[in-house]
């Protein structure tokens, strides 16, 4: 009996294409602290620069990418959302207009895990910022999860599901200004 063959290590120019080609996407998430705490929402993408987290109730967390922004309402520890700039988060790595992976110096380490593919990315230049992994599966190729090392050590992992791209995502989700607007009245 032959052993199943393992799928190959895809390439960071093929990584790097799959981003450059998506415009939108959406899926239902499972997120994992590193505290033990298990959270789901829904998430939308449209590249480059934006992506948004809406957490399933109770969690009343969101998190909102636009701009150049990154705001974190969290309405159990503030009124104002948590803001910062998105060069400062992992994430603008792969929210970039053109995403290079092969051409830039990110990638810390590129393998095969099985039948998947993981690319941990750095920024270089800001190592502080923490990193983020990506972990892919092939044929066709699709971004399945994330573990995120933020600048404090805090590790989350998100676990996509159902991950659909090119439908229509409106670009009032990312609007950091009409959410706080929204949220006062």
């Amino acid at each position: 009996m032959a052993n199943p063959v393992a799928a190959e290590k895809i390439s960071l120019n093929e990584i790097s294409s799959y981003f450059n080609d998506m415009v939108t996407a959406e899926a239902q998430f499972s997120q994992f602290s590193d505290t033990g705490e298990t959270t789901t929402g829904r998430l939308y993408i449209r590249r480059p620069g934006r992506i948004r987290f809406e957490y399933d109730p109770p969690d009343a967390t969101l998190v909102v990418v636009g701009g150049g922004q990154v705001a974190v309402f969290d309405p159990k520890s503030r009124d104002e959302p948590l803001r910062f700039p998105l060069r400062h988060s992992p994430l603008n790595l792969v929210l970039e207009r053109e995403v290079d992976l092969a051409q830039r110096d990110m990638v810390v380490a590129h393998f095969e895990a099985g039948s998947e593919t993981a690319v941990t990315l750095q920024d270089p230049e800001n190592p502080d910022y923490g990193f983020i992994q990506l972990i892919f599966t092939d044929n066709p190729v699709q971004l399945r999860q994330w573990v995120v090392q933020d600048n404090s050590g805090g590790r989350t992992q998100i676990v996509l599901d159902s991950l659909t791209e090119g439908g229509r995502v409106s670009n009032v989700l990312f609007n950091i200004q009409y959410e706080m607007q929204k949220r006062s009245e």
